[in-house]
């Protein structure tokens, strides 16, 4: 019987590290490109691909360029102080845990172990393919109303501390950003110690981390922000990194007119380029899409040299294509929009839709096909020249495309060190 009882277990965990490892191979499609060197890329790449990329610095300050929305991650290797929620990593809970999958192979992390290590020296060879530099964001943790940290509700958790130390090791590539809940006791002591360390941006995920904008709570911490001349970079719209265990309505753009109302600079990730939420100036509530309420926000007079949209993700295949559309054809708008990969996102092959992008009439074919071979070596340069290459062509034959000024430091936000980023 014992040996019986043996077999048995040794045949439960090989069919379990089949099933384990079978799910991997199917998710691996879906969710990484690939291992190629992105340094090898310009040897191994066509000349319409090398063409297409060298078109895309055509009347840039390379000097200048910069990308406004990164993330770091990690597991807690070497005390980084990193964290991923429980459920992502149990098949207890098989969306979260698939979701999990998704991103760590994204992310090119194939050792749980050394998952900040990995991460890291992937993004790093990443950026110096890509002149300028790349902001890295944290991200802290759920906080309920009576400023409690959460680590049940919280996803994932990226201390300060531990992207300012990245950032220093390299700071040719990185600057880096803080995220602080407002509702912490210790806010704006916090606040003014990363202001202190040379953060200018503060990274909020409002339905993730349970942050409501609009909150009264939040008044003395963006007084504080505008005192310190901090900017707010705050996603809007639906979550579809995360599993959001706040309220979704935290992601409706008005909510952050509060922050506005303060002399707050805001970011607005994506601009808002997904979900719906309640109008708040219609009496009766209807609810419309999300990047609408965002143009709405930027037409308002009131909100000129303050609010600021973020295309990152904005042309990848779950976002809505009505704003896309709508954003390359408002060029007034263009002076006030920054650009942002949202990384490791856009290494993840089942959001980027090239095909879907062509049907719109945004790329050509062979600017499709150059674009999916850049894909394969390196997904950042692949969003920036795919952003530099989008066009929509009107009836009368006017071309709109996003403005240069679009891709390098805003003078309106000045977040640069001066040297690296001269404002001319």
């Amino acid at each position: 019987m014992r040996g019986r009882s043996k077999f048995s277990i040794l045949l439960i965990s090989a069919l379990f590290a089949i099933i384990i490892n079978s799910c991997a191979a199917v998710v691996r499609p879906f969710a990484g490109t690939t291992a190629r060197e992105p340094s090898k890329a310009r040897i191994a790449l066509s000349t319409e691909a090398r063409a297409l990329i060298d078109a895309a610095y055509v009347g840039l300050d390379e000097s200048r360029l910069l990308d406004y929305h990164a993330h770091l991650v990690g597991l807690g290797e070497g005390e980084s102080g990193c964290y991923v929620n429980a459920n992502l990593r149990s098949w207890l809970h098989p969306v979260e845990r698939v979701r999990f999958l998704i991103y760590k192979i994204a992310a090119g992390i194939e050792d749980a172990e050394q998952a900040e290590s990995q991460y890291v020296e992937r993004l790093v060879a990443r950026a110096r393919e890509q002149p300028g530099r790349m902001v890295l964001l944290a991200m802290d943790q759920y906080y309920d109303k009576n400023g409690r940290a959460d680590r049940g509700k919280t996803q994932f958790y990226v201390p300060n501390a531990y992207v300012r130390k990245i950032a220093d090791e390299h700071p040719d590539l990185f600057i880096a950003a803080c995220s602080i809940h407002p509702y912490r006791a210790d806010a704006i002591r916090e606040l003014e110690e990363c202001a202190s360390a040379g953060a200018r941006i503060v990274k909020w995920l409002p339905s993730a981390m349970g942050i409501d904008p609009a909150d009264p709570r939040c008044v003395p911490f963006y007084d504080r922000m505008r005192e310190l001349n901090m900017i707010l970079l705050a996603h809007a719209g639906d979550e579809h990194a995360v599993n959001v265990k706040a309220d979704p309505r935290f992601g409706n753009p008005q909510l952050l007119r509060t922050a506005l109302e303060r002399g707050v600079k805001v970011i607005i990730a994506h601009c808002a380029s997904s979900g719906e939420s309640a109008d708040v100036d219609d009496r009766k509530h209807p609810t419309i899409e999300n990047w609408r309420l965002f143009i709405k926000m930027m037409d308002d007079p009131r909100w000129c040299g303050l609010l600021v949209g973020d295309i990152s993700a904005i042309a990848q295949g779950n976002r809505a294509p009505e704003s896309l559309l709508t954003l390359l054809r408002r060029e007034d708008l263009h002076s006030r929009l920054v650009n942002g990969t949202d990384y490791p996102i856009p290494a993840i092959n089942i959001v980027v839709r090239t095909g879907k992008l062509r049907s719109l009439g945004l790329i050509t074919p062979d600017e499709r096909r150059a674009l999916n071979e850049i894909y394969k070596y390196d997904p950042v340069v692949f969003d920036f020249v795919l952003k530099r290459t989008l066009h929509l062509t009107d009836p009368d034959g006017t071309v709109h495309r996003f403005a240069p000024s679009v891709f390098v430091e805003n003078a309106a936000l000045r977040i640069g060190d001066g040297s690296n980023f001269p404002i001319k």
